[in-house]
């Protein structure tokens, strides 16, 4: 089996928009000082299926197609800004930002829009986000929620069947159909972020996203392997087929110039007009059109361009909630992704992690690059106090404008009395296999079970003025719903509420559809500070996140861990196999990392070998995280991007 060794490199930033489907590189030392950078192809890195074995990815519980594992990464070391995104060209143009006096938020809003173009599989203008963003000069954490809505005249049955009088399912299906279609966010977000917190003229920000829609780019390897894993969807919708596939209906390759006029049109409107240029006039009118389309037989949707008209970004109270001697601070509802966190760091707070260390770690080994191999003791406690998480979750989270948390507190959930009391339900010799939630007395929602969540993208940014900005981007489901309107692609984010309205005993659960209601999600970006003796909360010292749909949280607690209490730098943090479980009998162990076995199912690997002594089902297929972390040191910054994705880490030149 052939593995790649491929280092991520820190630089200082070169003009933008040079590394069109490469991966950046510079020379350095052993120091990982940035110096001059230059453009590489992209690693080969063996595929997903080589290094399962027989494993093989169901895409209906994993996001996204994966893409394989780039080996030996090393740390970036920047001085007093670093960027870190799911794609080298993103992160280079939001790191031209940095380099010219921008702020996070700045930043921000041109990585968007460049994902947009470089990775529409996961991310875009027609989806939506969450964010939380530091303000140094304040010292204050604000959370932005950016997420979708459904439009005022959908039903609990919205996406059951066509109408009371037509019990029959959306055509082709739910996802494909306008039903699946919420109301886009995350320009909203980036408007209201921006505005509060940047520097830049809006509309010299939607310029490189602009200049690289009419001078192309090229199709990365891994968006190539989406559009094919996506052929036959993709080619329902014209649009669509028009720009992701050959005129004989075959996949566009890897490596194939792209140009998107329509979209450097649509981003012209926004830059020159602001973000209303979006959400009324002709291209609000071209969505609600999209929608509302029933050629070849396809479910309308009901959204109206007074749907989008209306739609507002909102902000909310972070999460926060110490941890040994960090504070850590995430989304709340309706992303389940920061209770869910906090949840199982709250539990965990009660073993000594500290001494359940992964094995090889600390040397220059490729192994150790890596990120070492978890025990599965480890593996196990995390696992289980995840269960126990998901199964709070999957009954109480919702739209908090529209249901209520239990005590009528987003902080029930996460009180430490309470977790004490969860995690003295983890036996440490035998898996639950699934968690029951928490008991509350009479509550006025049924229980919900778990909704099938995919694709995403995530930003992770320090600026030269101490902000930080960590923002989860999506657009649910590989290119969302499949239909492309004036150069981007429309979500499919509805689908990220409950199935059915009501749960067994008729009681309607907490993340029903509701006419204007937000989906519940799973995105967790993530905001770490010091604390002091006090209790207060002292410097930030880490930014995370990843992308991986109701995966996610598994990803940024398996990063968190390995970084506040195993000793591991970013790069080894995310590198590190990706293990968790949400509240069903399956514990997952990435079997696209190579210090995993994955032949024969796993069967001649010690760890999965052990855990399926404890009692778990353990799935070794590959997974597709797309983790960034960013950690302060003594000398500026330190970053690391998910070697299962194509992301890279940018910054300035550090201190000698």
């Amino acid at each position: 089996m052939r593995r790649t060794r491929t280092r991520a490199w820190g630089a200082t930033c070169v003009a933008p928009l040079l590394l069109i489907g490469l991966l950046t590189a510079c020379s350095s030392d052993n120091d990982q000082r940035p110096a001059s950078c230059t453009t590489v192809p992209n690693g080969t890195p063996h595929t997903a299926a080589t290094a399962a074995g027989s494993a093989t990815t169901d895409l209906s519980l994993h996001p996204e197609v994966a893409t394989g594992y780039r080996t030996g990464m090393t740390p970036v070391r920047t001085g007093t800004f670093a960027v870190a995104t799911a794609n080298p060209v993103a992160t280079e143009a939001a790191c031209a930002v940095l380099r010219d006096g921008g702020t996070a938020a700045d930043a921000l809003v041109v990585a968007q829009t460049v994902l947009g173009l470089v990775e529409p599989q996961a991310t875009g203008i027609g989806g939506g986000a969450f964010l939380l963003y530091y303000d140094a000069a304040t010292k204050s954490v604000d959370a932005y929620d950016g997420r979708e809505t459904a439009p005022a005249a959908a039903t609990p049955d919205y996406l059951r069947w066509v109408s009371d009088t037509d019990r029959t399912a959306p055509q082709p299906n739910t996802r494909a159909s306008g039903r699946s279609i919420g109301t886009p966010g995350v320009l909203r977000l980036l408007e209201l972020a921006q505005r509060e917190h940047g520097r830049q003229p809006w509309r010299e920000l939607m310029t490189p996203a602009v200049d690289l829609a009419d001078r192309g780019f090229k199709i990365s390897p891994r968006m190539a392997a989406q559009i094919t894993e996506s052929t036959a969807d993709l080619a329902r919708d014209p649009g669509s087929r028009a720009y992701f596939l050959e005129p004989d209906g075959s996949p566009k390759r890897a490596g194939t110039t792209l140009t998107n006029p329509a979209m450097a049109k649509t981003l012209s409107a926004i830059a020159s007009e602001g973000v209303n240029a979006f959400y009324t006039g002709a291209i609000a009118a071209d969505i609600a059109a999209t929608i509302a389309d029933a050629t070849g037989g396809r479910t309308p949707g009901l959204t109206t361009t007074a749907d989008l008209a209306a739609y507002q970004a909102k902000k909310r109270t972070a999460l926060c909630a110490p941890y040994r001697t960090h504070e850590v601070c995430g989304m709340p509802a309706p992303s389940s992704g920061g209770t869910a966190v906090a949840q199982v760091l709250g539990m965990l707070a009660t073993s000594d992690m500290a001494a359940m260390k992964p094995e090889h770690t600390g040397g220059d080994s490729e192994a150790d690059r890596d990120g070492g191999k978890p025990t599965a003791t480890a593996v196990h406690v995390i696992s289980e106090a995840e269960r126990l998480a998901y199964a709070d979750r999957d009954k109480y989270l919702a739209d908090p404008d529209f249901v209520a948390p239990p005590g009528n507190s987003p902080r029930t959930l996460i009180d430490p009395a309470y977790l004490t009391r969860r995690a003295a339900l983890i036996d440490p010799a035998h898996s639950m296999g699934t968690a029951q939630p928490g008991d509350f007395g009479p509550v006025p929602v049924g229980n919900g079970t778990q909704q099938i969540e995919h694709g995403t993208s995530h930003i992770s940014i320090v600026d030269s003025y101490g902000n930080a900005a960590s923002m989860t981007t999506t657009v649910e489901s590989a290119f969302g719903a499949f239909h492309l309107v004036d150069g981007f692609v429309l979500n499919n984010q509805l689908t990220d509420f409950a199935a059915e309205p009501l749960d067994a005993a008729g009681v309607p659960v907490a993340n029903r559809l509701e006419a204007g209601k937000r989906p519940r999600s799973s995105m967790a970006p993530t905001l770490v500070f010091e604390r002091a003796a006090d209790g207060s909360r002292g410097p930030l010292s880490h930014v995370a996140g990843s992308p991986g749909g109701a995966v996610i949280i598994q990803f940024v607690v398996k990063t968190l861990v390995a970084m506040l209490d195993w000793g591991l730098d970013p790069q080894q943090a995310v590198s590190m196999i990706d293990f968790g479980a949400a509240n069903t009998g399956t514990t997952n162990v990435g079997g696209e990392h190579p210090a995993v076995d994955a032949t024969s199912n796993g069967d001649h690997d010690a760890l999965v070998r052990r855990l399926r002594e404890l009692g778990h089902q353990v799935s070794i297929a590959p997974q597709s995280s797309g983790a960034s972390a960013l950690a302060r040191d003594g000398r500026g910054w330190i970053g690391g991007a998910d070697p299962r994705r194509e992301g890279a880490v940018l910054g300035d030149e550090p201190p000698r």
